[in-house]
């Protein structure tokens, strides 16, 4: 008797069953204060390529697509002289981007995913619905405001950038920890899982409507 796994019954597609192999987006952004180039992979996790010039946000990128299965090339320059805020945002925006370019590129997704990840003192949660509806909840009380040179307030703009670019209602949660760069890291570890689970392929629209 044949059986079905679960991601069969709830139409997750595997790869290599007539799917191509990678949904792979690649999104540039040119402004005055920016220059950003980002290639995105969702079903393969290819060697890391992660350069902003901002060490600690770059340590962040390389744990989320790590930890989440992706294949993420970012080249980022920006003036970072003055402050790394506008780079840090529009990294946000086009890694954003991106995501919705593979759902509109490459059909639909999963919609839902959600992860809670511990690392040492620190537990931080990420959940995710790529349903079109834009909207940030972010918690987070670091004990420490810098880890080095790089504020972690900066880390708003960044999740800000892609839950309104991406289109996707994203909660992000810092619950606890005595370090901040141990909830920081928990916390962009979590966010690759949760994207990995609500990108995988799905055969049909999930919404009741019909459409997103």
């Amino acid at each position: 008797m044949n059986q079905t796994t679960d991601e069969e019954q709830q139409g997750v597609r595997p790869v290599g069953e007539g799917v191509p192999a990678a949904r792979d987006v690649q999104v540039e952004r040119s402004t005055k204060e920016t220059e950003i180039r980002l290639r995105l992979q969702l079903d393969t996790d290819q060697p890391l390529t992660i350069e902003t010039g901002v060490p600690f946000f770059d340590h962040m990128l390389h744990a989320m697509a790590f930890h989440g299965g992706l294949g993420l090339e970012v080249q980022a320059r920006g003036d970072i002289e003055v402050d790394p805020h506008h780079l840090v945002e529009d990294v946000g925006i086009v890694f954003g981007q991106a995501l919705a370019k593979a759902v509109d590129q490459h059909g639909p997704v999963a919609r839902y995913g959600h992860a809670v990840i511990p690392m040492d003192d620190a537990l931080s949660e990420a959940t995710i619905d790529a349903g079109n509806r834009p909207y940030l909840v972010y918690r987070a009380e670091y004990p420490q405001p810098y880890c080095g040179a790089f504020a972690v307030e900066l880390l708003r703009e960044f999740f800000h950038g892609l839950a309104m670019n991406a289109a996707i209602n994203l909660h992000l949660d810092a619950r606890y920890g005595a370090n901040t760069h141990h909830m920081c890291e928990a916390l962009m570890k979590a966010l690759g899982r949760a994207i990995a689970q609500a990108y995988r392929r799905h055969d049909r629209v999930r919404s009741t409507k019909g459409s997103l």
